[in-house]
């Protein structure tokens, strides 16, 4: 499959290494190309991976991944071009973060939207999937902790959609949760903090969550 990550902050340059690993071919989107982060990346990372603009990652995806930090999100998928999105999926990975008073970060949308709902109207012909969102990037691929892998929680409208993300988070080895609709990102976003918040407090990013069963 070929994948274009949109953003190349640490999530999304470690999305797309991962899909790499998998076999799909990457395009990392970023504002500017020639960065060095970037060229970094794509030579580390190895064949089957390039990268582009936002506009050129969005034509070559199959499948796209919404990786930007919230501040870029909107003007990120703008210069994508929501028409080069339509039909098809899009993983909206972020967390709508406001950082204006300092750390921890506070939500800057909840309660009666979230950044899952925005990024469908933004992207109103595409098929958005909230996943990835409630866990630090260094364990998004191939999560290992003591007690078993954690589980990813995801949501969306559309169910061959989930079912396709479904499939690439299971080869990450993630079990999945689905919990409904795009407004569940109401509560996976607040979810993700509990996360940032317990970063903060014990220093570590090295926790997961997992929902035990009976």
């Amino acid at each position: 499959m070929k994948i274009g990550v949109i953003g190349s902050g640490d999530v999304g340059r470690v999305l797309g290494a991962g899909f790499a690993k998998e076999g799909h071919r990457v395009m990392l989107g970023t504002r500017d190309p020639e960065q060095e982060k970037v060229r970094s990346w794509v030579q580390k990372t190895g064949s089957g991976v390039c990268a582009g603009t936002f506009a050129e990652t969005a034509d070559f995806a199959e499948l796209a991944v919404i990786a930007t930090s919230w501040s870029g999100t909107e003007s990120a998928i703008g210069m994508a071009g929501p028409s080069r999105l339509a039909g098809k999926v899009v993983i909206d990975a972020t967390n709508p973060m406001d950082f204006s008073g300092g750390v921890p970060p506070k939500l800057a949308v909840g309660h009666t939207d979230s950044a899952g709902e925005r990024v469908q109207r933004w992207l109103p012909e595409s098929r958005v999937v909230k996943a990835f969102n409630i866990v630090g990037n260094p364990h998004m691929v191939h999560p290992s902790f003591p007690g078993g892998p954690p589980d990813m929680f995801i949501c969306g409208n559309d169910e061959a959609a989930k079912k396709t993300v479904t499939g690439l988070l299971e080869a990450f080895g993630w079990p999945v949760m689905d919990l409904g609709g795009i407004e569940a990102s109401r509560y996976l976003e607040p979810m993700a903090m509990v996360w940032i918040l317990a970063f903060f407090k014990m220093g570590t990013g090295n926790h997961a969550f997992k929902l035990l069963r009976k």
